[in-house]
């Protein structure tokens, strides 16, 4: 099961091109200025399970990408991994918020496999928390200046965190 806060099935704010955002329930980071604070109570939102849910994302059939953002992915990452193995499997493109930086990822991953099996699964990752101070609305698809977009699969190989800089993340 996932707990779930909600799901939007024809996003163009959480990536680019259409794309069905799940948003999961539970934060551990409380970022002043959020603008998902309901998602940070763990015990909010409505449990579903994966089946639920790619059914729901497999509804709409024009999407080329599914974006999972909360709340923080990562503290259910072996079950969104079960549900984005899916999601692959049918082509679709894949990214992450977190508010964990790519760092600390791969320091979360040594005691919970299943960071890493998500990560894996993920083409991007926006990772790093929220900062109000650093707000800005000139950034695509980022709350932040410090939030970066990441290439998941390059910088796993690389062994650190590598910039996604093509044109349809950045504009």
């Amino acid at each position: 099961m996932i707990r779930i806060a909600g799901i939007v099935g024809d996003s163009i704010t959480d990536g680019p091109g259409l794309r069905v955002a799940v948003f999961v329930q539970g934060c551990p980071h409380h970022c002043e200025g959020c603008h998902n604070p309901t998602t940070h109570d763990f015990s909010g939102g409505t449990p579903m399970s994966v089946d639920e849910i790619y059914n729901i994302i497999k509804k709409n059939p024009i999407i080329k990408g599914v974006t999972f953002s909360g709340g923080e992915p990562f503290c259910q990452a072996s079950p969104l991994a079960s549900l984005a193995a899916r999601l692959k499997r049918d082509g679709l493109e894949l990214a992450v918020y977190s508010g964990y930086t790519f760092e600390e990822l791969i320091k979360l991953s040594e005691s919970d496999a299943g960071v890493m099996e998500l990560l894996k699964l993920c083409d991007t990752l926006i990772d790093g928390r929220f900062v109000l101070s650093q707000r800005s609305l000139s950034i695509r698809f980022r709350g932040s200046k410090n939030q970066r977009i990441i290439d998941v699969k390059k910088s796993l190989e690389a062994g650190q965190a590598v910039p996604d800089t093509t044109e349809r993340w950045n504009g």
